[in-house]
């Protein structure tokens, strides 16, 4: 269509097309092929992928009991039977979906206009599930408090922000080797594909065993048990086929490089799966599916949060409290940096030289500080969504499709009925198809050399089977310790006499991190305030000595800087 061409050229050519750097702005280090009108559709499909968020934070966050209390000597350990304590949950629910359209809206926005990626965040999922059920624990019965839990987490913000500061994070993401940064980004393929396998936020292709973990599913919802284990007629279910028609148009629609693949096949899949009289409804007549059905005829609605806003309980004298923190510290860290890098990797912001991404300091900062947001609003740690891949599939380059994926979220704190009934089988399908783009960068893994190989390997199938970005990488990590370190050092003993087969084709872990420089692991604000400093004691010693050179100094910085040649 020419008017959207026209606005696409207009949009480049104004201040917001040259501040996101679209193509055509004239503007330095232009995003190549980004468009206005595409970096739209790309945040909306984020929004779409991402949406299952608001009605599942909610309810793993609601299951942690919340602030409520109850006679727990009259109505047991988990106050179930308490009709006082029930109402006060459904409250929580309800400002945890507020909450949640909240948190993603704030931080998508200030990802996309200050980092300008195309990398949503929002409340994570399996650290809500470790907040809920582990450190609260189901209705309160854990050994931390709820008030306690969010201060944890508002404890981790502000250490990341600091970490973030001084350039640690980066530096940490920096020493990650080259096989398991590429890894990272095979393992979320994986981890994108298993979870769109699922009943439970996938197409239900895929359900759990109780001997071998997993098995066929299918089967349809009569057919299945409280664990969503199948009991019976795998592959006969409706809601999974229609999940796989989804999946067929989007892959058609992409084979074609038609626009709006993704976005076009979950849409299709969710309007026919709203009708209550069809056998893929994603309401049934059953008390669940009535209650659903009753949130999803509101359409229009606004819930002002009225339990979980700044419940702090500042405690750190308990030894779980301090448990929690570092377990929130390391998996957050390295689940947001995985995701990051590999978003990243995927969209082409890499630097080969520094092995950093455009406007990664920025970036860590933003998801530190709408850590810290979103405890205040009662919500566990915040982190980067690997559902960013569905909008950078669909040609997202810029903050601006972040940008859209937080005004979206915006819009859903009115509208969360309707955002809040996208049904799995509907979302699932993209991530199918995300996950299987991601894992085109498998072929970049050095698989000669056995002490790359395999903890490249490991990295892969533990992201998905571990359910956690952050335990497959740490897992990689120690792996590639254990086997380089014993090589390195019967290396260094036998004075290169005993060496692996194809040693000299592993990577160079140490020209990796010291590529571009030892000064680029080092912040940049720290090199600017270090030159600063150091004219200002040029500016002195010239006075104290009129015989210096000022020029000389000035020169000596530059090069230092690395932005003259030193025989110039």
């Amino acid at each position: 269509m020419k008017w959207v061409g026209r606005l696409d050229a207009r949009v480049a050519c104004s201040p917001v097309g040259r501040w996101f750097r679209l193509d055509g702005s004239g503007a330095k280090a232009e995003r190549t092929g980004s468009k206005f009108s595409v970096e739209l559709r790309a945040g909306l499909t984020i929004f779409v992928a991402m949406a299952y968020i608001i009605s599942t934070n909610a309810l793993i966050i609601t299951d942690s009991g919340g602030p409520c209390e109850c006679d727990r000597e009259r109505f047991g350990k988990t106050c179930d039977g308490d009709p006082a304590y029930a109402r006060c949950l459904q409250g929580v629910k309800q400002d945890i979906i507020t909450a949640t359209c909240a948190i993603a809206c704030i931080a998508c926005v200030l990802m996309g206009a200050l980092a300008n990626l195309p990398i949503a965040l929002a409340p994570g999922m399996g650290l809500n599930a470790y907040f809920a059920y582990t450190v609260v624990g189901y209705h309160g019965t854990g050994k931390v408090s709820y008030a306690n839990a969010l201060a944890a987490v508002c404890i981790e913000g502000i250490i990341f922000f600091v970490l973030s500061v001084v350039g640690l994070r980066q530096w940490f993401a920096r020493m990650i080797p080259a096989a398991l940064k590429t890894a990272t980004g095979t393992g979320i393929g994986l981890y994108l594909a298993f979870i769109g396998l699922q009943s439970s936020a996938g197409i239900g292709l895929i359900t759990a065993n109780p001997a071998t973990l997993v098995k066929l599913g299918g089967c349809p919802p009569e057919y299945r048990d409280k664990d969503n284990v199948c009991t019976g007629h795998s592959m006969e279910g409706g809601q999974m086929w229609l999940g796989v028609m989804g999946l067929v148009i989007i892959a058609v629609m992409m084979l074609y490089r038609l626009k709006g693949a993704v976005l076009v096949g979950i849409l299709i899949v969710a309007i026919i799966s709203w009708p209550r009289t069809t056998a893929v409804t994603y309401f049934p007549y059953t008390t669940a599916g009535n209650e659903a059905f009753g949130f999803f005829k509101k359409v229009v609605t606004f819930h002002p949060i009225e339990h979980t806003l700044a419940r702090f309980h500042w405690d750190a004298s308990s030894g779980d409290f301090w448990i929690a923190l570092i377990t929130f510290l390391y998996v957050d860290i390295l689940d947001c940096t995985g995701t990051m890098f590999s978003m990243a990797k995927f969209g082409g912001y890499m630097d080969d030289d520094t092995q950093d991404f455009e406007g990664s300091s920025v970036a860590f900062l933003v998801d530190s500080a709408a850590i810290t947001i979103g405890s205040v609003f009662g919500s566990s740690p915040v982190t980067a969504f690997i559902e960013s891949g569905a909008g950078i599939a669909e040609g997202g380059r810029t903050g601006i499709a972040a940008i859209t994926t937080g005004f979206m979220f915006f819009i859903a704190l009115f509208f969360a009925p309707i955002f809040a009934s996208f049904p799995p089988w509907a979302t699932g399908p993209a991530l199918i198809m995300v996950g299987s783009m991601m894992m085109q960068n498998v072929t970049q893994i050095n698989w000669s050399y056995l002490g790359d190989a395999l903890p490249a390997f490991v990295t892969i199938i533990l992201i998905p089977f571990s359910y956690s970005i952050g335990y497959g990488l740490i897992a990689g990590i120690g792996t590639f310790i254990a086997i380089n370190s014993f090589a390195f050092i019967l290396h260094k003993a036998s004075r290169g006499r005993i060496t692996p087969p194809n040693y000299h084709l592993r990577d160079d872990w140490v020209a990796f991190v010291t590529r571009g420089g030892y000064r680029s692991n080092i912040p940049g604000w720290v090199r600017w305030l270090g030159r600063r400093g150091h004219v200002a004691l040029s500016r002195r010693t010239a006075a104290a000595d009129p015989a210096a050179d000022p020029a000389a100094e000035l020169k000596d910085i530059a090069v230092d800087s690395g932005l003259l040649h030193p025989h110039h």
